[in-house]
C-alpha cells in the first residue's frame, strides 16, 4: 500500500507527514510526531489510555486510521498545558488530589475528562464516574480521579463566573 500525505492541526499547530492510509492515528501521533503522551495499552478500544480529543469529540486513537484524522483538529494531552507550561486545572488537580499513581492511564483520562467538562462543566458525581467509564485505571479505584474531576470543574466554574 501507498503512503498518503497526511495534514492536520495536532495541539493548535498544523502538521504533515506520509503514512500508509491504515495507519493507526496512536501510531502516527507517537511514531510520526513524536507524541508520546497517549499511550498504546490494549490496543483494542478497551482501556482508553490512548484517547485524544478529535473535533470535539473523545475518540481512542486506537481504533481510528490515520486517513480518518485528514483535515482534523487533534487535542492530545502534550496541548492541555499553557504554552508557558502552565498545568490546566485538571492536571493540577489530578496532581493535588493524587488522581494518578503509575500515571500510565492519566494521559488518555484527563483529555477524556477535559472533554467530559466542556459538554458538562458542573457534573455531580455519578455523571463523572459515566464519563470516564471508558477509561480504565488498574492502580487507583477511581475515587481520587473522581475527586479531582470535580475540583477541577469547581475551579474552572469559579474562574469562568469571575470572568463574566
Amino acid at each position: 500500500m501507498s503512503n498518503m500525505h497526511i495534514k492536520m492541526t495536532v495541539n493548535g499547530k498544523a502538521v504533515e507527514g506520509l503514512a500508509e492510509p491504515r495507519t493507526l492515528l496512536i501510531h502516527f501521533l507517537r511514531e510520526n510526531l513524536n507524541l508520546t503522551g497517549p499511550h498504546i495499552g490494549c490496543d483494542t478500544s478497551h482501556c482508553g489510555a490512548c484517547t485524544v480529543d478529535i473535533n470535539g469529540k473523545s475518540v481512542k486513537s486506537c481504533t481510528m486510521f490515520v486517513a480518518q484524522a485528514q483535515g482534523a483538529d487533534v487535542t492530545t494531552i502534550e496541548g492541555i498545558a499553557e504554552a508557558d507550561g502552565t498545568l490546566h486545572a485538571l492536571q493540577e488537580a489530578f496532581r493535588e488530589h493524587h488522581g494518578l499513581q503509575c500515571g500510565f492511564c492519566t494521559p488518555g483520562m484527563i483529555t477524556r475528562a477535559l472533554r467530559l467538562l466542556q459538554e458538562n462543566p458542573d457534573p455531580s458525581e455519578e455523571e463523572i464516574r459515566y464519563g470516564i467509564s471508558g477509561n480504565l485505571c488498574r492502580c487507583t479505584g477511581y475515587q481520587n480521579i473522581v475527586t479531582a474531576i470535580r475540583a477541577a470543574a469547581d475551579q474552572l466554574n469559579t474562574a469562568r463566573e469571575a470572568a463574566e
